[in-house]
């Protein structure tokens, strides 16, 4: 799977469309905050559509956009990036991170869940 290296405005679109599902260039641009010109807007969208991060359909004389990948491997691939960008490439190191953080806060279900994960990852080798 190819990295997300993407500039803030243009998280900031996937976002909406993650979270909207389908939206026009001015649906998009009323989700965000101090939003650039409309034609900002779908000059970005076209950009990320070159990147294949996103797809349009026509409906009528209009276009609407959605994310071309899902959010678990948009996420993952953000995840890749930042682990390499931040943290030399290493899971624990992140996960310390985050855990060390002084308002983490890790529920019992949480807890069993990393658990779970980290013995499962063990036994795979990984």
């Amino acid at each position: 799977m190819k990295e997300l290296e993407l500039g803030k405005r243009e998280r900031q679109i996937m976002d909406v469309l993650f979270r909207l599902g389908r939206a026009t260039v001015a649906e998009v641009r009323a989700e965000l905050d101090d939003p650039p010109t409309y034609s900002a807007v779908r000059g970005m969208l076209r950009f990320l559509e070159d990147k294949d991060l996103v797809k349009h359909e026509g409906e009528g004389i209009r276009y609407v956009y959605s994310a071309a990948m899902t959010p678990q491997k948009a996420r993952t691939s953000a995840l890749r990036h930042m682990l390499r960008t931040f943290f030399s490439g290493s899971p624990a190191e992140a996960a310390a991170a985050l855990l060390e953080m002084p308002d983490a806060k890790l529920s019992p279900a949480d807890a069993t869940r990393l658990e779970r994960l980290i013995a499962r990852a063990k036994k795979e080798g990984r």
